[in-house]
């Protein structure tokens, strides 16, 4: 649903469904600051201009709408823009993750990790894990192939869909 015209053409953000902030609970706004957060890293991340995102947490909802910047300016950015992530060979194929988190290449310290470049990956096998809140989510490619590069770094953090582990078709 379009905004009124009279609010500001860099971007408005509204919350759906929840009451002004001075009104609502502390586990609301809990919620609500955890969706601006997203939302932030979402918009950083995207490549091309954004015109609305929603996300939602529980019965909270965070709608953010960018209207149209008048002729010759341009809108002002809120969040910086990341870097694109490394990206699959042309004819190769990346294990992505499947959850935001933390990324860890073997099942503990010390220990080796689940692959290495050069090593063959058949299907379903575990490439690596992500941690998010205290829970170990294992990495698995659903498809076989030589691993050509290990894109994320042990202990980095990881978005959504991010590509983790470069595979090469054998």
């Amino acid at each position: 649903m379009p905004a009124p015209p009279s609010q500001p053409s860099t971007g408005v953000g509204r919350a759906s469904g929840v009451e002004p902030a001075s009104e609502v609970g502390p586990q609301v706004e809990s919620v609500l600051a955890g969706l601006r957060r997203h939302a932030r890293h979402l918009v950083a991340e995207l490549p091309g201009p954004l015109r609305r995102i929603r996300l939602r947490g529980g019965d909270t909802v965070l709608e953010v709408e960018w209207h149209a910047a008048p002729a010759g300016t341009a809108p002002a950015a809120t969040a910086s823009p990341a870097p694109p992530p490394t990206a699959a060979p042309p004819q190769g194929y990346a294990v992505r993750s499947p959850i935001v988190g933390t990324f860890y290449r073997a099942p503990e310290p010390g220990v080796a990790p689940f692959v290495a470049v050069g090593d063959l990956v058949r299907p379903g096998q575990v490439v690596g894990i992500v941690e998010a809140m205290k829970l170990m989510n294992e990495v698995t490619a659903d498809r076989g192939g030589r691993v050509v590069e290990v894109l994320a770094a042990d202990g980095d953090p990881v978005e959504y869909d991010q590509p983790l582990v470069a595979l090469d078709p054998a």
